[in-house]
């Protein structure tokens, strides 16, 4: 019988706050042997899409189901997968998809109950190792014990819109960056900003990085040029228009990008337009340190969220009315967030906004192809849900120890953190330096957490049994690479 504890055998269990165990029958991940994972994903919406997109070129056999055979058939017609038309509740449906020999089952459909019902069958009668699940509902997501092995037996929860609210909130905290990703517990930042003419770094060498903040470590993990990754030295000079990845302790990023671009003005206003789960969400979490107007369209669903907030200000009306947005004063705030599920309208209200001094604009785009074509432009940040999710679930299919995984420039590259295990004689990491360490092209060693303090990655930095290391990817084809040299040998266990 298969068996999946919640703290893992030997100690090694995954270290996040959702701890999933990385045996299965006691013995390592089948992908830590190098063979391929079977996942069966229930779900072919945005998220299951793209969780499938990002897996299915990394030597996993994958299977997904959905209701929607349309939806089915065109992924068929791209990625190299089995679909399966049918209710994901359905124990029949279930078994013809594969769920006898399914390492893990990702649970991403739109019903909160769908995805719990199949947790628990997958558990009761096939003994599924790993069960994650999508979860929407504050309700069920308030009683934890809900998820627990007496009840739906649900290993790990994500909520999307509650990652992408978080997601936001950092965006709105620190105005001038383009992505702010945490790891090790919120100790290590990883933050993206576009350096600007005038930061006291643009037109100088890396090197006066050290110089000009002698009391701050800090390391740049990548700088992007025209979207290109470049390589880098200390005499690498930094452009404006660059996109630059630093990674540093989180106390200190404010400090860091000072360095790339002047410090704009804390956000005090902020305006949402989309009453729905995330801008509701949102607004509930900033109202009480901001000054937070929505805007939603539906007389009804106004009345509602006005119920449902405290000192937010709702309006009803359209955010692409420029009437409104004029007279609500759109020259006077700070970020704009538009987030309702329409992508064209989004892109429209976010658009208005920028061209009614709004100092930041940031615009939610569930088609993927439409993210790249307006970031950069008039929209300053756009936000694919399901690029902004995957890595609460990517951290689960990857090789080896991995406590995190954010996916960076719309999925081209990832951020990981991987927990190293073993000894100089069976890692080939552990006990040297990372000068030694024959790293992919394309991977930096950034930050290491050793008990709780943050180090730095420098040439002659020790990796010690047990760290946990930030590695930046800047492309995620090397992904597969760089977990494999983390890996330790199986004659270790």
């Amino acid at each position: 019988m298969k068996s999946c504890s919640r703290n893992g055998k030997n100690g090694y269990g995954r270290l996040g706050r959702n701890a999933l165990c990385p045996y299965f029958n006691g013995a390592p991940y089948p992908h830590d042997k190098g063979n391929s994972v079977k996942i069966l994903i229930l779900g072919a919406g945005q998220v299951g899409s793209t969780v499938a997109e990002s897996l299915v070129g990394e030597a996993n056999d994958i299977t997904i189901v959905d209701t929607d055979g349309e939806k089915l058939r065109q992924l068929q017609d791209r990625l190299d997968l089995r679909t399966l038309a049918g209710n994901a509740a359905h124990p029949s449906i279930l078994e013809q998809a594969g769920i006898a020999d399914t390492d893990i089952l990702l649970a991403v459909t739109q019903s909160d109950e769908v995805n719990m019902v199949a947790c628990k069958l997958a558990a009761s009668l096939y003994n599924t190792p790993t069960r994650i699940a999508r979860i929407r509902a504050t309700d069920y997501l308030e009683r934890q014990e809900l998820f627990s092995a007496e009840n739906f037996c649900v290993d790990f929860s994500i909520c999307p819109e509650q990652i992408l609210t978080d997601y936001i909130v950092k965006l709105i905290e620190f105005p001038e960056a383009l992505q702010v990703l945490e790891f090790a517990g919120g100790r290590v930042s990883l933050v993206a900003v576009r350096a600007v003419e005038g930061g006291p770094l643009v037109g100088r060498p890396l090197r006066f990085l050290r110089t000009d903040m002698p009391q701050i470590d800090t390391r740049v993990a990548a700088i992007f040029r025209k979207d290109r990754s470049i390589n880098m030295n200390g005499d690498t000079v930094v452009e404006a228009g660059d996109e630059v990845f630093f990674i540093a302790a989180t106390e200190h990023i404010r400090t860091v990008m000072q360095e790339l671009r002047r410090r704009d003005k804390p956000a005090r206003r902020v305006m949402i337009v989309g009453g729905g789960n995330i801008g509701r969400r949102l607004a509930k979490t900033l109202e009480h340190s901001y000054q937070v107007k929505l805007i939603e369209h539906n007389k009804k669903a106004c009345a509602s969220i006005a119920a449902d907030l405290t000192s937010t200000l709702v309006l009803n009306g359209d955010g692409t009315d420029e009437k409104l947005m004029l007279q609500e004063n759109i020259g006077e705030v700070d970020v704009f967030c538009a987030l309702t599920n329409d992508d064209e309208n989004n892109i429209m209200s976010a658009l208005l906004a920028k061209q009614g001094g709004a100092r930041k604009v940031i615009s939610l785009i569930n088609r993927s192809a439409y993210v790249g074509l307006v970031q950069g432009g008039k929209i300053d940040i756009a936000l694919s849900p399901a690029q902004v999710t995957i890595g609460s679930l990517l951290a689960y299919v990857r090789q080896g120890d991995v406590a995190a995984v954010h996916s960076l420039r719309r999925g081209a590259a990832e951020a990981l953190e991987l927990v190293v295990h073993g000894d100089r004689e069976s890692s080939k990491v552990v006990g040297r330096r990372v000068e030694e360490i024959d790293s992919p092209k394309g991977a930096t060693i950034g930050a290491i957490v050793r008990g709780g303090q943050v180090i730095i990655a420098h040439h002659d930095t020790v990796i010690e049994a047990e760290d946990h290391i930030i590695v930046f990817v800047n492309d995620k084809r090397m992904v597969r690479k760089v977990e494999k040299l983390f890996q330790v040998n199986l004659g270790f266990f």
